[in-house]
């Protein structure tokens, strides 16, 4: 099977058209811990950021809260805009990996999932979701585990039109590389949780049978740091 590696953006806006039907494992176990770790929301403020096809915006819309969506990928944020309920986010075409056209302080809670594998550099994505978020808020952030880098897994898609193994561009980030980033930028670790693939899970899905007992998820929960 061919495999390409190719512009983050350009790989997902071709992976938005399976992304929710391809049976991922990591988005299985991603979904009730980025909920656990975000807890009750109706009436907050919440940005998300790397919405993708929306899955955590929709939810949290749903619970009450005031959502705003950014991703880079048309494609994907397409794919979101014609789920039921998307009239209740707001949904902002922008570059997570830069600069983003959030105000400062504006969000009770962010959260970015499975995106920061695919950022060219932590500790400014961190001080971005750091400066839209209140004082008194907090930051969930979800990627795939460092030990899975270790066998060789990243971020990847079979391509439906071709048949090849697509790969949006990304980097293989330590846990450390996390920790120090986020100290960097103001943040203080409130939450830090691994997640393995479970016989269960596995049961429903069968990509995930080969990755039993392997951690598969890091889930971060970071909050600005005093003084």
């Amino acid at each position: 099977m061919q495999e390409i590696v190719v512009p983050t953006h350009e790989g997902y806006d071709l992976w938005s058209a399976v992304y929710d039907s391809d049976g991922n494992p990591l988005v299985a176990l991603e979904d009730p811990q980025a909920a656990r770790m975000m807890g009750e929301v109706r009436g907050l403020r919440i940005a998300d950021i790397g919405t993708g096809t929306g899955r955590h915006a929709l939810r949290l819309a749903q619970a009450g809260a005031q959502v705003v969506a950014v991703d880079l990928s048309l494609g994907m944020m397409s794919r979101a805009r014609r789920k039921p309920g998307a009239d209740g986010v707001a949904f902002v075409c922008a570059d997570c990996s830069t600069a983003l056209p959030l105000p400062d302080a504006a969000f009770d809670r962010v959260i970015s999932g499975l995106v920061a594998e695919h950022v060219p550099a932590l500790e400014p994505f961190l001080a971005e979701t750091a400066r839209i978020c209140r004082r008194d808020g907090f930051i969930v952030v979800t990627t795939v585990h460092p030990a899975m880098n270790l066998r060789g897994v990243r971020a990847r898609f079979t391509d439906p039109a071709t048949g090849a193994k697509i790969y949006p561009a990304g980097r293989d980030y330590t846990i450390s590389d996390f920790v120090m980033a986020a100290k960097r930028a103001g943040l203080v670790l409130d939450e830090m949780s691994e997640h393995a693939i479970t016989a269960e899970l596995a049961a429903g899905l069968p990509r995930a049978a080969q990755y039993i007992g392997w951690p598969m998820l890091l889930a971060m929960r970071l909050s600005r740091a005093s003084g």
